[in-house]
Parts: C-alpha cells; structure tokens; sequence
C-alpha cells in the first residue's frame, strides 16, 4: 500500500461510529477528487487524544509560552472554541464520486506520528500497522474541529472513554447534523 502524497486542499473531513465494526470511520474528503478511508479502534483513539491534545498546546505560542498550568488550560479552552466556531459543521459530508487512492476498504490504523513542519505547523501521520498512510498538516481550525470530531464520534460508541480537552468546555450533546461533518 503506498502512502497518498499528492498535496491537497482537505476539503471535508467526517468521523462517525460504526457499530457494526466496533470503530470510528475518518472519511477526508480533498480538492482533488480523492477521498481516504479510515478506521480507528478504542485502542488508537486512546494513543491518539494525548498527541492531539499536546499538538494543540504546542501549536499555540500564547499556551507554549505560558508558565502558570491553569493558565496554559483556560488558554487551551478559549482557542479551542475560537477555532471550533471558524469551522462549518452544519454542510453534510458529500457522497460523490471520488477515487480512493488508498483503496475501498478503509485503512486500518495502527501507528501514529506527530511533529512540526517547517513552518511549525502541526503534522498528524496516521498509518496501518505495516505499510505507508497518510500525513495531515494541521491548522488552529482543523486540529481543533478534528478533536470535536473525535469526540462526538466516541460519545455515541459507548467505549466507556472521555475525550476531555484540559479547559475546553464538552462539545454538545448533539451536534446540529448527524454525520458530524467539517468543511
């Protein structure tokens, strides 16, 4: 399997439950056409919410820089919703036709890595146990809508797990549209 490289514009991202799999399915959606399937168990989102939750701190030089650790949450809270409200969770996830480089069956994911562009913005790669995946390269409203996301998935699966993002208030109960979708 070969790892999707061809730079894009994300143009949509969806994460939802599956029941029947027991996992959340990460469906992105790009510019170009391509969609990749995801699927993410317990276990990952597990490993997953801390690298988040730490991309987000470092992502932000008012939290990085902040001594005071309350501080550093409240921070981490007030950007968080700053970001969240820039994105468009109220558009469906768009079924079109698209190619999947990566393949029909979603990828199952199994290694994750986190770091820093040239630019210093976040990277997420998210990869299957062996074999190549994908890399993101985040910014202040994807990193964060991707932890809303997260966490509305994984409230509706039952997993017994709380996705909490230190001084951010839970997202809501329900989300204005069932497919939990950002553009």
């Amino acid at each position: 399997m070969d790892c999707y490289h061809a730079p894009v514009k994300l143009q949509q991202l969806k994460v939802d439950y599956s029941a029947e799999q027991d996992r959340l399915l990460m469906l992105i959606a790009a510019s170009d056409g391509v969609e990749l399937r995801l699927w993410l168990t317990r276990r990952y989102v597990k490993l997953l919410w801390p690298l988040l939750v730490k991309l987000a701190e470092e992502a932000s030089p008012r939290i990085r820089t902040q001594a005071n650790p309350e501080a550093r949450k409240a921070l981490l809270g007030i950007e968080h919703e700053q970001a969240v409200s820039k994105a468009d969770f109220s558009k469906a996830y768009d079924k079109g036709s698209r190619s999947t480089p990566l393949g029909e069956e979603p990828l199952l994911l199994g290694r994750i890595q986190t770091g820093h562009d040239r630019k210093g913005r976040p990277v997420l790669a998210l990869h299957p146990a062996s074999g190549q995946g994908i890399t993101l390269t985040l910014d202040s409203v994807l990193l964060h809508s991707l932890c809303r996301l997260l966490q509305a998935a994984v409230k509706k699966s039952g997993w017994d797990l709380e996705l909490k993002l230190p001084g951010a208030e839970a997202p809501p109960a329900e989300e204005p549209r069932a497919g939990r979708t950002i553009n």
